[in-house]
């Protein structure tokens, strides 16, 4: 089969499984390997101990796959095209319902059991491998890196997910799309804690998303303020970005709000139980983080924007017996006492 009807097939194949876009990227050295392993030389990965390792398949995909021949790069659009449901905190948008590792690997099976049929062996991954996936996204013409670090598209804007196949099929492969951020430094200027510390440079150890999700420690006190009213992850940089005017809505459901989670207060999460934790985040990828990390993140949205009405459920929370709890409930009441004064 040619490079060039494999192409078709492998388009018609990502519309047919709700791609919003599918590019395919040469096998090749990642451009943008020396700046990464300059920001693991720099330790701004924190404790995601997980960038340490596997970087001789970051390197080379042939590490992964050795008769690899194309990286089909794929989109997934999750806008849910609508306001914050609830105007008391925040949650990045990616996380409002259902994991999205769930949904994208079942759609990258499928996938690959179709590329199987026409000869091909694949490796394939959502966010989840030893893959510089932004690299192989702007290689292919799959959007340009913005000065955030994040992918951005001409028609998803900066909501989207990707998603790598590495095959052994020779897919006719697609070119780069020119950068197109110009002169706008809105996400540098937005970020609240100055994690972007230069033009796609990004000291992870200061992101608010780091800082809520993979962080499993106490928040350091000098970001605390800078979180708001964010309970899981951070939209700040996406949300300024002007390419976002061009966004499309999502189509899969799994990407909507889910109404349990948002008809909750702020307060209301910290009286939930291990057991009420686990069933209300059920399939969530806000469950991962456990109890313990997420009251945590909402002692701190409370320190910033709660009342008096919410220092009882503080007080309960400053006797936890988990010290990541307590030390932070600790902190809001000290700050919604200072402010109500």
């Amino acid at each position: 089969m040619s490079p060039e009807i494999l192409r078709h097939n492998v388009d018609y194949i990502a519309k047919q499984l709700g791609f919003a876009d599918c590019r395919v990227a040469p096998i090749v050295q990642p451009p943008n390997l020396a700046r990464y392993e300059q920001w693991l030389s720099e330790g701004m990965y924190g404790d995601m101990g997980w960038f340490e390792r596997n970087n001789e398949r970051r390197a080379n995909p042939r590490e992964i796959l050795p008769e690899a021949q194309s990286m089909i790069c794929l989109a997934m659009n999750y806008n849910p095209g609508v306001a914050h449901p609830n105007d008391q905190y925040r949650i990045a948008k990616y996380s409002w319902n259902n994991d999205y590792h769930d949904l994208i690997e079942s759609k990258l099976k499928d996938f690959d059991i179709a590329l199987e049929e026409m000869g091909g062996r694949q490796r394939y991954y959502v966010d989840t491998g030893p893959v510089l996936e932004r690299d192989y996204a702007s290689l292919s013409g799959l959007g340009w890196n913005g000065k955030s670090t994040v992918q951005i598209h001409r028609e998803l804007g900066t909501w989207f997910f990707l998603a790598e196949i590495i095959t052994t099929l020779d897919v006719e492969k697609t070119e780069p799309v020119r950068n197109r951020c110009g002169s706008c430094t809105r996400c540098i200027v937005a970020c609240p804690t100055q994690a972007i510390t230069a033009p796609r440079e990004m000291d992870a150890r200061k992101c608010i998303s780091y800082l809520t999700i993979e962080n499993k420690g106490p928040i350091p006190i000098e970001y605390r303020k800078a979180i708001g009213d964010r309970i899981y992850g951070c939209d700040q940089c996406l949300e300024v970005c002007p390419w976002n005017k061009f966004a499309q809505v999502s189509q899969e459901a799994d990407f909507h709000a889910r109404k349990s989670i948002f008809d909750h207060q702020l307060s209301d999460f910290l009286v939930l139980s291990d057991d009420e934790f686990r069933l209300l985040f059920a399939k969530s990828p806000i469950k991962r983080i456990k109890r313990n990390r997420f009251l945590r993140n909402v002692c701190v949205a409370l320190g910033n924007v709660g009342t008096e009405a919410d220092l009882p459920s503080l007080q309960q929370c400053a006797e936890d017996e988990d010290a990541l709890i307590s030390e932070h409930a600790q902190w809001a009441i000290a700050e919604i006492r200072e402010r109500v004064q």
